[in-house]
């Protein structure tokens, strides 16, 4: 009984974290498009008014001039904002719009779309 309710349990958390970064790409996909093809730049004073938090509120997205942070709300290893990482630069592999993304010193990650 024990090994069924461990199982569901972490069933319904890997779920939950796909779910996750789905919305996650969802509101990067949603600023990089836009500065492929509407904005020149976000600008670096009015970040807090295009800045998205995740429905979940694990994640919140601000683009300042053409670079868009990402930061996790919750109190994380290093190690899961590496496997974030990685799984946005997997993500935006091919998308001619991003040029790198990278761990920044703040401990956040950005999307670099710099021309």
């Amino acid at each position: 009984m024990k090994r069924v309710l461990l199982f569901l349990a972490l069933t319904t958390a890997l779920s939950g974290c796909s779910q996750s970064k789905s919305d996650l790409y969802e509101i990067t996909d949603s600023f990089v498009e836009s500065l492929s093809t509407t904005y020149e730049s976000y600008g670096i004073f009015d970040f807090e008014s295009n800045m998205r938090v995740s429905p979940d509120g694990y994640y919140q997205v601000s683009p300042v001039g053409r670079l868009i942070n990402v930061k996790i709300l919750e109190v994380v290893p290093d190690e899961t904002y590496e496997d974030l990482r990685e799984d946005l630069e997997n993500h935006y592999k091919g998308n001619k719009a991003v040029n790198k993304v990278y761990l920044n010193q703040g401990g956040t990650i950005m999307i670099d779309c710099r021309r």
